[in-house]
């Protein structure tokens, strides 16, 4: 993914464990790849239920199978401080990467937009690839598709960019809104015993399709490789298009909120540390209150699956969004102290690899949950999914550093940056490094 996203940035960072936990960055932009590690961790913390099966799940745990009081207490922390967030930080640094390319080859002389689109092209592909091979949850063709159309307006001035970020995100929610609130309160008439009949039969009937999305994919998830493959090909080969329509007006307003952060300057120290914490509390703190108010509702009444649907679309938009820059502050914030410790240097290293570490966990899991590998998709509940959770973080952080001591950039930058490039670049790191 762009730069921001893969860790693929303007400098080459060398992560020495053996240095004190020292990170040598050639530039000031080395505090991204802090960013971007936090975050591609964060994200499998939400993508693991829908590993895990059935999607379902990352709506309203006890919806498939009854859920107990561990596996809605480990979901209604996912939901808390993950849920939205992770990918309200991917949009905003998937903006910011569009940008920070984009600069850096026009300075160079060459046509940046035009390299962009070359680059976005090629990670749509890669992304068809994931989602037949591996996962239907991919990331990539949907961010790449939205990186294109921010490439459109990508040099209007920062008042222009904010102001379409907030009339999309705006429309987008009233009109999603508008749609999906009638069924959540049919839902909860149902639940109260006062819905009309109406309602009852309109609340039964998406619960049904709920009901049978859930046991074909356990149906599929339960068969070997090509058989998951070649349905998806065959069944829904437009997943991810269906995917882009539903999540653009979401994505695109991040996107052009860090493309604006990029601009100003707020990673390479344009913006007083005072500042980012004062902002980092404050927006984190809100965006954390206005989703403890959610989960307040919905806790109680045993996630409603309607209702989340709702919630986990356009509803939380707004805590998603403050939290998300609550959370990126503060690590700004702390990143010049963290990045000296051993801990930071490998969350670093995670990030500069991003690409291949997204990619890699959906391996994993995949392996993990799938029946082409250990077949344990549907029967694990939501508190023990935060142990393979931490199966992943291990992996990602024991693997990241020890590699980029060796290679300049992970295997799937290389090959991704290969393509747009035409030609295999050198990777292998010289002795000197």
């Amino acid at each position: 993914m762009p730069k921001a996203l893969t860790g693929e940035s303007a400098r080459e960072v060398h992560y020495d464990s053996e240095a004190s936990g020292a990170v040598h960055a050639v530039d000031r932009l080395g505090t991204l790849d802090l960013v971007r590690g936090v975050a591609v961790l964060g994200i499998l913390a939400i993508n693991i239920s829908g590993f895990a099966g059935p999607a379902i799940g990352s709506a309203s745990p006890g919806f498939a199978a009854a859920a107990s009081r561990s596996d809605e207490l480990a979901y209604a922390l996912g939901f808390l401080f993950f849920e939205g967030k992770m990918r309200a930080l991917f949009a905003m640094l998937f903006g910011a990467g569009i940008a920070l390319y984009c600069e850096r080859m026009d300075a160079a002389g060459r046509d940046g937009d035009v390299l962009q689109v070359r680059r976005l092209a090629w990670l749509m592909l890669l992304g068809q690839l994931h989602y037949l091979l591996l996962w239907w949850g991919d990331i990539l063709f949907v961010y790449a598709t939205c990186g294109i159309a921010v490439l459109f307006v990508r040099r209007q001035p920062c008042a222009v960019l904010l102001g379409l970020a907030a009339g999309i995100a705006l429309t987008a929610s009233i009109v999603d809104l508008a749609v999906t609130v009638p069924m959540a309160r049919a839902e909860e008439a149902v639940r109260l015993g006062v819905a009309t009949l109406a309602e009852r039969h309109e609340v039964a009937a998406r619960l049904a399709l709920y009901r049978e999305a859930a046991e074909a994919q356990a149906r599929l998830y339960h068969s070997g490789f090509w058989n998951i493959a070649g349905t998806k090909l065959s069944d829904d080969p437009f997943w991810l298009v269906t995917m882009t329509l539903h999540a653009w007006s979401e994505v695109v307003p991040l996107m052009l909120v860090g493309l604006v952060l990029q601009r100003i300057g707020v990673a390479q120290g344009g913006v007083p540390r005072r500042t980012l914490l004062t902002v980092g509390v404050g927006a984190t703190a809100v965006g954390l209150a206005l989703s403890a108010l959610a989960l307040g509702w919905a806790w109680p009444r045993h996630f409603p699956p309607i209702a989340m649907y709702m919630m986990l679309g356009k509803g939380l938009l707004m805590p998603h969004l403050m939290t998300a820059l609550g959370y990126g502050a503060l690590l700004l914030a702390a990143a010049p102290a963290l990045l000296r410790t051993r801990l930071g240097m490998r969350l670093a290293a995670c990030g500069q690899v991003a690409f291949s570490n997204y990619i890699g966990t959906s391996l994993l899991m995949s392996a993990l949950f799938f029946g082409w590998g250990l077949g344990l998709y549907g029967r694990v509940g939501a508190a023990e999914q935060w142990l393979f959770v931490l199966i992943g973080w291990c992996v990602m952080l024991c693997w990241s550093a020890p590699f980029l001591r060796r290679y300049r950039r992970g295997p799937l930058e290389l090959v991704w940056r290969s393509l747009v490039e035409g030609y295999l670049l050198p990777n292998r790191r010289p002795l000197s490094s």
